[in-house]
């Protein structure tokens, strides 16, 4: 007999003392009780394959043997004592992340989550340019705090209002769905030239700065076109602006090769967010800028109760160690061709496949009705992640319509482990297609 509630006991209560904002997946959600490496148990006992990384959260593994022997001690030792107080582990951590992070950045703020480091993010650019407008694309995501929502370019995720005056959205750099109807290349990178306009005519002309992701995760694993940054860039500079990455979700190796999303881009950012699988699994966030830019904050108190306490500093600073001791991001580069080539051969395989995009271990997988229409098959999504379910495979959805599966297992992952991803995928889908 299970020591654990059944689901059905866990559903009551959910309704009976949380505020009915939660969101579950699946048509029958599961209790999970236990991480090991790549892998989830439910309560049960069955195993699953965790392709989503707990929607990203989990970077090198769960309960990763290099991390938690150590995290087990720090937290017998000291929790927390707030940071009004000398401590060890955070400058450890923020000397750590200097060493990986691009360019001059330097100087580090820690938060409890990306939604926080959003925020900072914000005020570190109004401080030091002393202006208030802002740039963020549409499709974007960049937490659930007022700001944060204010950014996000989905209304989804946009609610509470209203919103933080000064913010324009403009055109994500989404290539199956070109917003100004055209193609790659022979665009010329028009949705990266449609920041000059917006700021030109939706705005003062005199920005704070501009955030983006390197890869769009929520919004549904939209990848720019290589040219896109380098331009953005510029454009956000000669308008006296900054420019914002936001590492959320493809910072600390997910991408594959490099320890960011942008580093690949050849762009530096001026200030860069960062959270999810930096802590892998445990609530993080922070932001790191170039010294000039943290100047203007000094003298400006900034507290947080819990950011940049002991057990999460000393996390994340093991998962940048076990990052580097394994070899991960070679790791991360490799198994992400051997995934884009098993997702490639399903997209050629399987009509319900528009679009494979992606890179290292972040892929996208947009499901249409039609390719030639390519209206968005958002019950398809759903109903492949059931079917992946049932043969011991968790994946994730994103996009507006959520009709994008994501496919982002944690760097431990094996080509055995791939190969059952695609697998299950093949599947499934096969018998989609029948009906």
């Amino acid at each position: 007999m299970s020591d654990h509630m059944s689901a059905r006991t866990i559903a009551v209560k959910r309704d009976m003392y949380l505020i009915p904002v939660y969101h579950t997946y699946y048509k029958d959600p599961i209790h999970l009780v236990k991480g090991e490496m790549q892998y989830l148990y439910d309560d049960g006992g069955r195993k699953y394959l965790d392709a989503f990384a707990s929607a990203m959260t989990i970077s090198v593994g769960h309960c990763h043997p290099d991390v938690v022997p150590e995290i087990q001690k720090q937290t017998a030792t000291l929790q927390n004592a707030t940071t009004m107080y000398y401590g060890e582990p955070i400058v450890k951590l923020a000397e750590k992340i200097t060493e990986v992070a691009p360019g001059k950045l330097q100087r580090s703020f820690f938060t409890n989550s990306a939604s926080e480091a959003t925020e900072f993010a914000a005020a570190i650019a109004k401080h030091y340019t002393k202006r208030h407008e802002f740039i963020s694309m549409r499709h974007s995501f960049h937490g659930r705090t007022l700001m944060a929502m204010s950014l996000c370019g989905q209304s989804i995720w946009r609610h509470s209002v209203p919103y933080v005056f000064g913010v324009t959205h403009v055109p994500a750099p989404y290539c199956y769905r070109c917003p100004m109807g055209l193609a790659y290349p022979s665009c010329g990178i028009r949705c990266a030239h449609e920041v000059h306009e917006a700021i030109t005519y939706s705005t003062s002309g005199r920005i704070a700065g501009m955030i983006a992701e390197p890869i769009l995760g929520f919004g549904g694993v939209i990848t720019p076109p290589k040219e896109y940054f380098p331009i953005v860039a510029e454009i956000v500079r000669e308008h006296g602006g900054l420019l914002i990455i936001d590492e959320a979700q493809t910072g600390f190796g997910r991408t594959g090769g490099k320890w960011f999303g942008i580093e690949h881009t050849g762009v530096d950012p001026d200030i860069m967010t960062m959270a999810n699988g930096m802590g892998n699994g445990i609530p993080i966030g922070g932001v790191i800028t170039t010294a000039e830019i943290a100047e203007a904050h000094r003298g400006l108190i900034q507290f947080s109760a819990f950011g940049g306490n002991p057990v999460s500093m000393s996390q994340a600073r093991l998962v940048i160690d076990t990052i580097q001791n394994r070899n991960y991001l070679e790791h991360v580069r490799d198994m992400g061709e051997h995934l884009r080539c098993g997702l490639k051969e399903l997209q050629e395989k399987h009509r319900l496949i528009g679009d494979v995009r992606g890179t290292g271990l972040m892929f996208g997988v947009e499901l249409v009705k039609d390719r030639s229409t390519k209206e968005a098959a958002s019950d398809a999504a759903d109903l492949l992640m059931d079917l992946c379910k049932e043969r011991g495979i968790l994946l994730g959805k994103g996009a507006m319509a959520g009709n994008v599966i994501r496919v982002t297992p944690p760097y431990c992952i094996t080509q055995d482990d791939i190969d059952h991803i695609c697998k299950s995928m093949d599947e499934s889908l096969a018998l989609m297609e029948k009906e």
